[in-house]
């Protein structure tokens, strides 16, 4: 048998958008907030939001636990629209409120350019914090956009002075 060499062609997804998300459940209050998370995210795949072309859950590590989300957006407005639609902006104001001992991640990789990730309460290095130098998300890096390059659109769901006050 021979290998079948593939690939797929992009030219209807010009500003196609793929976003990796990581959880690190600690102790078993963070195995309960994963367990939670994981019945909320499938619901929302279910339910197809606009903009959603395909969504995988994989396993990075069982033990320590270690979920990755892998998601495939059409565009960044279709992506920024859900996160900003319930349920997902209850459960991120909820999460940057008390993250419930679990460690999140998240990496945005947009085809018309640009990259950014944002980490929360890693114990450990992960994708990009283990080549790039690592900062403090404060100003122009609070928000994706800004990381990505891109400031304009919407501010932050959660802004950097809501954030510092639930703090």
């Amino acid at each position: 048998m021979g290998t079948e060499r593939r690939t797929v062609d992009l030219s209807d997804y010009p500003d196609l958008v793929v976003i990796m998300l990581g959880m690190q459940p600690h102790g078993l209050r963070g195995l309960r907030t994963l367990r939670g998370l994981r019945t909320e995210i499938a619901r929302s795949v279910r339910d197809r939001p606009d903009g959603l072309l395909h969504h995988d859950t994989l396993t990075v590590s069982t033990w320590p636990v270690h979920k990755l989300l892998r998601q495939y957006w059409r565009d960044l407005d279709s992506l920024e629209r859900w996160t900003r639609s319930m349920p997902h902006s209850a459960w991120w104001r909820r999460f940057i409120r008390d993250s419930g001992g679990t460690s999140f991640y998240h990496e945005v990789y947009a085809r018309g350019g640009g990259m950014e990730g944002a980490f929360i309460n890693m114990t450990g290095p992960v994708g990009m914090m283990n080549f790039a130098p690592v900062v403090s998300a404060h100003g122009a890096m609070f928000g994706f956009r800004g990381r990505l390059g891109r400031p304009e659109g919407q501010p932050p769901l959660v802004t950097e002075t809501e954030l510092q006050a639930t703090h």
